[in-house]
């Protein structure tokens, strides 16, 4: 008797929830909710084809270099790169004596304190030193950006869908607000201190355009700096400082694939050579 009303209250709850079911469904069928203005107006980046993407890639060390001096110049005033060390730029090209001068004449120095009074102090930035931080703290960072905090750019690439590229598309998205997203979305209207960037989540983002015009930086190559390159360069570089290990896992990944092939080989011919005489 006890089973049979379990089984009954068992079904009961298992009826009740197929309704549920079912009339959530239909009200969600008959009565789609609304696009909103990021749905209609969001926009996906396109593919700038870095020489890092692929199976293949491999990092152009001298657009990475560029990347660096775009970062350097343009994104260091606000934003940090706290999983970067200056000594980690040799990987990328830079000799110890240039990565020794680039660290002792960072603009920001290392938070330090003074031996003999035990005040809060700054000193050079050493090699092994990692990227300083533009602001003391988080409260400092928002007081100067509009209570907006600067995310640190380690791993931009890495947090963001289609990383490489949505860089890219971020700073080179800047525009004004199209007159259908208003005439559609009349509420949407970018607010005051913010700017519309279509390729941004919300579509309205705190931060200025970072590259205003062309020739903003003077590269020491000689390669023309339009805001398209310096953005596709500053894209190469937090792709680097993302994953500065790419090339070598890409090269123990084909490792094993030819390892596994050749594996495969063995085997097959072991199990030919085991069971050549048996009649199957």
């Amino acid at each position: 008797m006890v089973r049979l009303i379990s089984l009954v209250i068992g079904a009961g709850f298992v009826f009740v929830l197929a309704l549920a079911l079912f009339f959530t469904a239909k009200d969600a069928i008959q009565n789609p909710a609304p696009h909103s203005a990021e749905h209609e107006f969001r926009l996906h980046p396109e593919d700038i084809n870095l020489s890092s993407a692929g199976w293949f890639g491999k990092f152009d060390r001298q657009q990475v270099q560029r990347g660096f001096q775009v970062y350097k110049e343009v994104c260091a005033a606000c934003h940090s790169l706290k999983y970067v060390a200056f000594r980690d730029l040799q990987k990328i090209g830079y000799s110890e004596a240039e990565v020794k001068a680039i660290a002792t004449q960072w603009v920001i120095e290392q938070p330090s304190v003074n031996p003999e009074t035990g005040e809060a102090a700054t000193r050079k930035n050493l090699p092994s030193d990692h990227f300083p931080s533009p602001f003391a703290n988080e409260v400092a960072a928002r007081a100067a950006n509009a209570n907006a905090l600067p995310p640190d750019l380690s791993l931009m690439t890495k947090a963001r869908e289609d990383g490489s590229n949505y860089v890219h598309a971020l700073i080179t998205g800047y525009r004004d607000q199209p007159a259908e997203l208003l005439k559609k979305f009349p509420d949407a209207k970018t607010p005051e201190g913010l700017h519309y960037n279509p390729y941004f989540a919300n579509l309205n983002i705190a931060m200025p355009p970072p590259l205003t015009s062309d020739g903003q930086v003077t590269y020491s190559d000689g390669t023309k700096a339009t805001r398209d390159q310096m953005a596709r360069d500053v894209a190469a570089f937090l792709t680097w400082t993302a994953e500065p290990n790419l090339e070598a896992r890409h090269a123990a990944g084909l490792a094993v694939v030819i390892f596994l092939m050749i594996f495969i080989y063995l085997t097959w011919g072991a199990y030919q050579n085991v069971w050549r005489e048996v009649k199957h």
